[in-house]
């Protein structure tokens, strides 16, 4: 092909050409930004925890508001546990008593989900309760979706 029998300029394909690139790009910088935005603010890479901080928020809210059988359903994963309770080693009675009056925190006022981390198995959820300053830490477990007691772990901002 010689210059002189060039094809013709054709306006609309280089502008889809145009907004191809500028859009391309402007989604590889979203990209990036959400990524690096997920692990930097302690909610995972792409965010990717997100949904067991909202399960772990769920129940802590469910412990605020006094709905122990709810938030039990929530520890044990469990919506229909009420049809099979003797399948369960922990109680309800025993629940309830570990989250008021044995709890190292008191019976659950506000809660605020701070950060979490994947490992291992599951998720630890770092959680302020009752605005101390002391944080608990809640572990998902990703096999089966149950909650478990506080782990002896600490995660750092």
């Amino acid at each position: 092909m010689t210059l002189l029998n060039a094809p013709e300029y054709n306006e609309g394909r280089e502008t889809r050409k145009r907004n191809l690139w500028i859009g391309s790009g402007v989604l590889l910088v979203v990209l990036v930004i959400t990524t690096l935005a997920g692990y930097i603010l302690g909610h995972g890479w792409f965010f990717q925890n997100l949904p067991e901080e909202h399960t772990v928020s769920n129940f802590m809210s469910d412990l605020e508001a006094k709905d122990y059988v709810k938030a039990y359903a929530i520890w044990m994963n469990d919506p229909k546990w009420q049809e099979h309770p003797q399948k369960y080693d922990y109680t309800l009675q025993r629940f309830i008593e570990d989250w008021t009056t044995a709890s190292d925190w008191g019976p659950i006022k506000t809660h605020h989900v701070d950060i979490s981390k994947r490992t291992g198995t599951g998720i630890i959820v770092a959680v302020t309760v009752n605005g101390s300053s002391k944080k608990m830490f809640m572990w998902y477990e990703r096999s089966n979706g149950t909650l478990t007691f506080p782990a002896p772990y600490h995660l750092e901002y």
